[in-house]
């Protein structure tokens, strides 16, 4: 049990404790209780909102209340001293000793600290990246990729089973253009000439598709009707495409659990169950929909069409879950689709691109139409990001057509660094990412900053190993107060999983390792001027091997948050 989750116990037996002396009611709802690193750090160590949060439930003044917490808190070994402040916020200071006890389960816990169990026994399916099988994913998939696959690692180390999911959207008409694109490079391999008409896709990842497909069916398909061949060619390349895919993620390091294919979805009848299932609860009826605002062209028809009833449920109106030729509509999929997913999940996430922002409300309706409200359900927002190199818009590749490939930019900068830069800002804030800027060495680097505070590290117990200081188990009391602040920062990142893994915010690991190196690389720096602040000093091994297992407990730290991002800490910066 880590320091925070020990404190909350400890906040917890102590209101046992007063509602054993009638001072509080039982029965109250203490979730939103929390414990934290109080807002100025001056004010103490931990900070509560117990007594402000339980005040008014209890039917008593919140100062008073957090005078009788703190009386119960003070009784703790672990505790130097607590105060109120303010209307009821209860302020503790910890012993030193407690924060040393903290350093030394660092390595004792090793890759699992802090690991959590609060989403046990809940499972959770993320869908994320879900690009059309039409060609190799580029850097408008990066931001969503990366954001889903740190989620999903997040949810996991917070205790939650996690499915990775990818909705193949092989079914409707991108495949089918896909399929007379391949046609087109099939022709082209067997000696044909062919220029690439607007509205096909012109990119030269097809050429190989076209190549496998003569070299399989000779010429049987040049001059063959579009009905003999388009379902055997769209079948081939949504393959390819979708093996190019495969190899595009795992670049970055991603691997999906599961891949359903939406054509699969619909031949297999879950569109017509899932408006079976709405029609029999009254939110599925057949109705007109309105005249589009504004002028209406000339072109439009009242069309009578089964509609879902997503205004009762938020959305601005209700949404036609068929075409007038009695197709699906790409809601109507979508809502079977989510409808099969919820089968086997408590909580529901999918990670889109900001485009998609409009259909937000009528899928969150309808999931919660389909499940009774029983599964929870996100949509977070991934916006676009923009490619610079040295501050000029990145040039398009011809080979992909006319977009700029992800492995492209994998092999370039590395996995690590892509990853890492994609996580450097809130998943609904814009980003660029400039090719200069991601791997230069300096300060204004995250990627290099955390990773440099991760080297020096392993830097410092090589140099150590050289001046002759061996490893084992030092007396922590020689650590001071300077070196005790960052065992405090570095105790918070159980917290910061779990906070991060509530919000769905991977991002929130990021920033706080920048934080954390920030102040490992502040505390070495004072040892330029202060010889007696440095973590090695060759004629005191005593301090030495303190300091070096305090630096070894800030290597863990990093390390776990990195695996977290999907990103390898290194021990030298090349």
């Amino acid at each position: 049990m880590t320091l925070y989750t020990r404190f909350a116990a400890h906040i917890d037996a102590a209101l046992d404790a007063l509602v054993a002396n009638g001072t509080l009611p039982g029965g109250l709802d203490r979730r939103n209780v929390t414990v934290e690193p109080p807002r100025d750090a001056s004010h103490g160590d931990l900070a509560t909102n117990a007594a402000m949060v339980l005040a008014k439930p209890a039917g008593t003044n919140p100062r008073a209340l957090a005078e009788a917490l703190a009386a119960e808190l003070g009784k703790l070994d672990e505790v130097d001293s607590v105060s109120v402040a303010g209307p009821g916020f209860l302020n503790m200071r910890l012993t030193e000793a407690a924060w040393r006890d903290e350093l030394a389960a660092i390595p004792q816990a090793g890759g699992d600290y802090g690991r959590s169990t609060r989403g046990q026994g809940v499972t959770v399916n993320i869908e994320y990246v879900s690009a059309n099988p039409t060609g190799p994913m580029h850097m408008g998939h990066c931001r969503g990729a990366v954001v889903g696959d740190a989620l999903a690692t997040l949810l996991e180390f917070a205790g939650h089973k996690v499915i990775r999911e990818y909705y193949v959207n092989d079914a409707g008409g991108q495949v089918d253009v896909l399929a007379r694109s391949a046609h087109l490079r099939y022709r082209e391999a067997l000696g044909e000439t062919i220029a690439i008409p607007e509205g096909l896709y012109p990119g030269e990842y097809l050429m190989p598709v076209g190549e496998a497909l003569a070299a399989e069916f000779g010429d049987a398909y040049v001059d063959a009707p579009e009905g003999e061949w388009l379902v055997l060619f769209r079948t081939r390349a949504v393959a390819a495409m979708m093996a190019m895919i495969r190899e595009d993620l795992a670049l970055l390091g991603i691997h999906h659990d599961l891949f359903s294919s939406e054509a699969e979805l619909q031949a297999a009848g879950k569109p017509e169950a899932a408006e079976a299932e709405l029609r029999s609860r009254g939110l599925v009826y057949d109705g007109v929909l309105e005249a589009p605002k504004g002028e209406t062209p000339e072109d439009w028809e009242p069309v009578e069409l089964p509609l879902f009833r997503s205004s009762q449920f938020g959305d601005d109106q209700d949404r036609p879950i068929k075409k007038s030729n009695g197709a699906w509509t790409y809601f109507g999929a979508d809502l079977a689709y989510h409808y099969q997913k919820a089968q086997s999940a408590d909580q529901l996430i999918d990670i889109w691109g900001a485009d998609h922002a409009g259909t937000v409300k009528r899928i969150v309706a309808a999931v919660e139409a389909l499940t009774g409200g029983k599964t929870k359900f996100d949509v977070k927002l991934v916006q676009m990001v923009r490619l610079l190199r040295g501050g000029e818009p990145v040039k398009m590749s011809k080979r992909a057509g006319n977009f700029v490939t992800l492995a492209d930019v994998v092999r370039e900068v590395g996995k690590d660094v892509v990853r890492f830069t994609m996580l450097t800002r809130r998943a609904d804030a814009q980003m660029d990412f400039d090719f200069a800027k991601v791997v230069e060495a300096s300060k204004d680097n995250p990627v290099f900053y955390v990773q440099y505070a991760h080297a020096r590290i392993a830097s410092l117990k090589r140099r150590a190993a050289e001046a002759g200081i061996e490893d084992g188990m030092p007396d922590l009391a020689l650590l001071d107060a300077e070196d005790l602040g960052l065992v405090k920062l570095a105790a918070q990142f159980p917290r910061i999983v779990e906070t991060a893994a509530v919000a769905r915010e991977p991002h929130r690991v990021a920033f706080y390792l920048y934080d954390l190196a920030a102040a490992f690389h502040a505390a070495w720096n004072v040892g330029n001027d202060r010889p007696d602040r440095r973590f090695l000093i060759a004629e005191n091994a005593d301090i030495t091997r303190a300091r070096l297992f305090l630096s070894e407990g800030i290597g863990q730290v990093i390390r776990n948050g990195l695996a977290l991002m999907g990103v390898e800490a290194v021990s030298e910066m090349k």
